[in-house]
């Protein structure tokens, strides 16, 4: 379909989730989120209850509060870094482009505190700053046919994404319904292996500071076509609280 079809698919996208101008007035979201599932127990990382985030609305840089470990704070910082500090500022742990280290044998069994954080704080990144995230001008988009069982007036939008967005693929297949909200992400984790199709589920939604939000994610297997498998749960998440924070309150931030 012609470019101006994808442009208003995206223009009703925007609004249908609190709109650009609200999303342009924000620096960043700060959230409280639950995290549990299969995922976790494979790489025998614990749960995460009630953690504070803060996702920037102008870049990938993605902040666990308190985490791992009371006082500490945890940074992915784009494509290039992740770090943990102390409660003095003082940096304990650090890698490197991240991403890179996922090929090591370990990591098919565990991860370490600096990769969950790579890829906790890329992916919560994005499930926050997504659709507005479609605003920059460096993403590629493409309109597709509903998939059988899909309502009539649902949109289904392939993704890609530019090389210095941290994603779970390059390539994404979002599905919006009648109301043009978000309700599945259909991706390839990368990092946890080629095969590591899933669906990611957005439901549950509430409005936070004008923000229309999915409170409740759950995302399954999806090995073969269109269809997930009904489990294993790879990942469920909650979102417990959610806030926009203003530009012009930068200079309140704790930390700062």
């Amino acid at each position: 379909m012609g470019a101006a079809t994808v442009d208003d698919a995206i223009r009703e996208i925007i609004r249908a989730h609190g709109g650009a101008d609200l999303w342009r007035g924000l620096d960043a979201v700060e959230a409280v989120i639950s995290a549990r599932g299969f995922l976790f127990t494979a790489k025998r990382r614990p749960a995460l209850d009630h953690v504070r985030m803060r996702a920037s609305t102008r870049e990938p840089h993605f902040t666990f509060f308190d985490y791992p470990q009371q006082g500490q704070t945890a940074e992915l910082i784009g494509t290039r870094e992740v770090r943990i500090t102390d409660a003095g500022g003082r940096v304990v742990a650090q890698r490197r482009d991240p991403r890179a280290a996922f090929h090591g044998f370990r990591r098919q069994f565990r991860w370490d505190d600096l990769d969950f954080i790579y890829f906790a704080g890329y992916a919560t990144w994005n499930y926050l700053v997504t659709p507005f995230l479609f605003l920059r001008d460096d993403f590629t988009f493409r309109l597709l046919d509903p998939v059988p069982g899909d309502p009539p007036a649902a949109t289904r939008l392939h993704v890609r994404f530019p090389e210095d967005i941290p994603a779970h693929s390059r390539e994404q297949v979002f599905h919006f319904d009648a109301e043009h909200l978000l309700r599945r992400i259909d991706y390839t984790a990368e990092i946890v292996g080629g095969w590591a199709r899933a669906a990611h589920f957005c439901e549950e939604y509430r409005t936070f500071d004008g923000l229309r939000v999915p409170t409740r994610r759950r995302v399954l297997p999806l090995l073969l076509g269109d269809r997930p498998l009904p489990g294993p749960t790879l990942v469920a998440i909650e979102v417990h609280e959610l806030r926009g924070i203003a530009a012009k309150q930068e200079e309140l931030r704790p930390g700062r």
